[in-house]
């Protein structure tokens, strides 16, 4: 009996020698990186090493000073629609109209993405019920919390049932339950194919959920791998992804703070 041959999975995020300037300022530095169908991908950084600018070039929202960024294929810049089709995307601070009720919000996002009609009531209500917001469904957003926004914006994002999803700062504002939520839902994502995208500088988080991490820092991709590869890296034999990610873009900054205690003392 021929035992069946398991397809590879596709790369559904591809980045070649991606690059953002602003004015004299360098962004984001050649940036090469691939992430492939069912994994969920940790893209890590200090504040202001290039995140958020690596998102939105990758979503079509800036455009690249040099380079190309692949979505399922398409070029985001060249093919913008069929690429945006198979994004989802949730920002840090995502923006949510105040005056509609949650399933009018779900209702206008499955507009904006053309779901059929057939079928999308019950796609809005199994997603209130996937993010325990049923019984604030005819409740105005103006009204949630901010892990309530969290939770809602994501779910507006997987109306369409994208296959790559991107995220920046999930977890931020989220109470430990709804965090866990958060966490299992994106790891089912990437069980059903979808390739996941995170952006965080909660290290604990990203360490329990990601199967494969990115490190930038200050613009350039220092690592990119499992923990493994990323111990190898570092040349470490720490256990802690807070360790080597530290030890991988530290920049002097712990020796000044040694230095400025020693003074103080």
């Amino acid at each position: 009996m021929t035992t069946p041959v398991t397809p590879e999975p596709q790369p559904m995020i591809v980045c070649q020698g991606l690059t953002k300037d602003f004015g004299p300022l360098r962004a984001v530095d050649s940036l090469d990186l691939s992430i492939r169908q069912g994994e969920l991908y940790g893209f890590l950084g200090p504040n202001g090493a290039g995140k958020t600018t690596t998102i939105k070039m990758m979503t079509g929202l800036l455009r690249p000073t040099a380079g190309t960024a692949l979505i399922g294929g398409y070029d985001i810049l060249r093919q913008p629609l069929e690429a945006k089709r198979l994004i989802g995307y949730i920002p840090d601070n995502p923006f949510l109209y105040e005056k509609l009720t949650g399933r009018e919000f779900l209702s206008f996002m499955a507009d904006l993405y053309s779901v059929p009609l057939a079928g999308r009531a019950r796609r809005i209500d199994d997603l209130l019920q996937l993010f325990e917001l049923g019984d604030k469904r005819d409740e105005l957003i103006q009204g949630f919390s901010r892990g309530m926004r969290q939770k809602m914006a994501l779910a507006g994002a997987l109306i369409h049932r994208p296959s790559v999803v991107f995220l920046d700062e999930p977890t931020v504002g989220l109470d430990p339950r709804s965090a866990r939520l958060m966490k299992d839902v994106l790891r089912r994502l990437c069980d059903d194919g979808a390739a996941v995208f995170v952006s965080t500088h909660i290290l604990d988080v990203a360490e329990r959920m990601c199967d494969r991490f990115g490190i930038i820092n200050k613009g350039r991709l220092v690592a990119s791998g499992t923990m493994e590869e990323l111990r190898s890296a570092a040349s470490s034999e720490s256990t802690s992804l807070e360790d080597i990610f530290l030890q991988l873009t530290d920049s002097g900054e712990q020796a000044d703070l040694a230095r400025l205690l020693d003074t103080e003392a």
